[in-house]
């Protein structure tokens, strides 16, 4: 991974944890937990995923999401065929959907 992905993934986590101490609505649902005699421990899990583009792509395939991915973005080529990317496979695998190798 190169110097200037750490650096953008760094940022990306602190502009997340800024959001989230940043949240009067989180805020005060703590303080209503911990009014109630609790401790409140928070941990969030997050997924990111990184596809680096292809050259001749005009789309971004950088994928987002906690528990699954968004619906896949097709491509369509000059001929009319479409696109998919090895996300898009993997998406549509997860959902028991198959796809011809003609549209690769």
């Amino acid at each position: 991974m190169d110097d200037q992905l750490k650096e953008l993934m760094q940022e990306l986590g602190n502009a997340i944890n800024e959001s989230l101490s940043d949240s009067e609505r989180i805020a005060a649902a703590i303080g209503e937990i911990k009014r109630a005699g609790y401790d409140v421990f928070l941990v969030l899990e997050a997924t990111i995923g990184f596809n680096k583009r292809d050259e001749d792509s005009e789309d971004e395939e950088v994928v987002e999401g906690e528990e699954a991915a968004p619906a896949p973005t097709p491509r369509v080529s000059a001929s009319g065929k479409i696109k998919w990317t090895s996300q898009d496979h993997k998406f549509l695998r997860a959902l028991k959907i198959s796809v011809d190798d003609e549209s690769r």
